[in-house]
């Protein structure tokens, strides 16, 4: 995966739109969906073509008007966000025990559930043991 940067609130907002819509939109599609933010048609082409160069948004310029598609999910680019972070740390096992104890216990326990499942063994593998 490239390498993902945080979003503005601008970016992230095209984001969101982009990731919660079933297909392809285009420049107009996004900007009707933030017409209640009362920006220029330019403004959100702008910032499409930004996370286009980011490597965010994939364009499809094969149909009368551009189309973009996210290059990834949104957990995708929110697990980077979390590696990169994590990245940053002169301890990451602190880092982690920290982050740990501030999370809910419903989040706590698909940290467990997450981490559990590292730990099973994967049935598609061959058996080592042959």
């Amino acid at each position: 995966m490239t390498l993902v940067t945080r979003l503005g609130d601008l970016e992230r907002a095209v984001m969101d739109t982009v990731w919660a819509a079933p297909a392809a939109l285009s420049g107009r599609d996004v900007a009707d969906a933030l017409s209640g933010r009362g920006l220029a048609y330019t403004t959100v082409l702008t910032v499409l073509s930004r996370l286009e160069n980011k490597g965010l948004l994939q364009r499809d310029a094969s149909a009368r008007a551009h189309t973009y598609t996210a290059t990834a999910s949104r957990t995708d680019h929110v697990t980077v966000l979390l590696q990169q972070a994590l990245g940053q740390a002169a301890d990451r096992q602190a880092a982690l025990q920290h982050f740990a104890r501030t999370v809910s216990p419903a989040e706590a326990r698909a940290l467990r559930q997450a981490l559990d499942a590292l730990d099973e063994p994967d049935p598609t593998a061959p058996d080592s043991r042959t």
